[in-house]
């Protein structure tokens, strides 16, 4: 099954477990601009890590935060092709629920996804981190 988004392509492999909640690949058309993001944490505007000790609060400061790098891009995040969730935690609750908050933030677009869980990140009570890269497709008028 195949679900076309703004700019991207999700791909979803009738052959492969159709259980999770994101697509295993994405697919953008050239010709198209190419967004990386820093790992976007869970920092106010004054740089203070929010939330503390709460993945879930953390995990919504940083989809905030990812959606506000991305607009400042020309993007979305529907226009995200890759993330890959990094939580300070070995335990997988702690994982799941970070990750139930970026999927409430995606919403439809179940863009591919890695789910780390990690030693440590690098701000003072950080629990949760998210990176993307995302895809525009470049409209090009006719001549």
């Amino acid at each position: 099954m195949i679900d076309q988004g703004p700019s991207v392509t999700l791909i979803r492999n009738p052959e492969l477990a159709q259980t999770v909640d994101y697509a295993y690949a994405a697919v953008a058309e050239a010709p198209v601009r190419a967004i990386w993001t820093a790992g976007a944490c869970p920092l106010d505007a004054d740089g203070a890590t929010v939330a503390v000790g709460d993945f879930a609060g953390q995990a919504r400061q940083v989809m905030a935060n990812l959606a506000a790098a991305l607009e400042s891009a020309g993007a979305s995040l529907a226009d995200i092709v890759k993330t890959t969730v990094y939580v300070a935690s070995s335990r997988r609750q702690d994982l799941v629920e970070a990750w139930n908050v970026v999927r409430e933030h995606m919403g439809d677009h179940d863009a591919p996804s890695t789910l780390l869980g990690v030693a440590a990140l690098g701000y003072d009570d950080q629990l949760v981190e998210v990176e993307a890269t995302a895809v525009i497709i470049e409209e090009h008028e006719a001549g």
